[in-house]
């Protein structure tokens, strides 16, 4: 078995609501141990560079899967997906796209920079802790990822 990164999932969400809905439905499934929780591109860019406020950790420590809101102050989800799938150290890195935007320009924009799945957050509450669950299933414990 490979050996874990320290942090296994980055949740970049300025919503204070759809962030804890997100925690409190990956822990109640065991998925949120090693998950680290940013409210901005630019602290998610800071996070995965480890600079800024993240300069201590080591970069080579990759998320296992960045799940990554669109519409975020500072550096918006699209920036921050153009600039990790550029980077051939965090290109391999999954991202999933968990929106509210059912914008089909949003949806064509983020499949052309390389997202690996765009996901449009139900309003109903269950049905939104439901859709995290089961990205946090699929990315975590299904999905072969090259990231070790």
């Amino acid at each position: 078995m490979s050996k874990h990164a320290e942090v296994e999932i980055l949740l970049v969400e300025d919503n204070p609501n759809d962030a804890e809905f997100s925690l409190r439905a990956l822990k109640k499934n065991h998925l949120a141990n090693r998950l680290v929780h940013v409210a901005d591109g630019e602290e998610a860019l800071d996070f995965l560079f480890a600079r800024g406020a993240f300069s201590h950790r080591q970069a080579e420590n990759r998320p296992r899967v960045v799940i990554l809101d669109l519409k975020l102050p500072k550096v918006d989800g699209l920036e921050v997906l153009r600039i990790i799938k550029a980077d051939p150290r965090l290109r391999v890195i999954p991202v999933v796209m968990l929106t509210s935007s059912q914008e089909e320009r949003d949806v064509i924009e983020s499949y052309r920079l390389g997202v690996n799945s765009f996901i449009v957050k139900p309003v109903d509450f269950d049905k939104f802790a439901a859709a995290v669950r089961d990205l946090g299933m699929y990315w975590m414990l299904l999905n072969q990822s090259p990231v070790a």
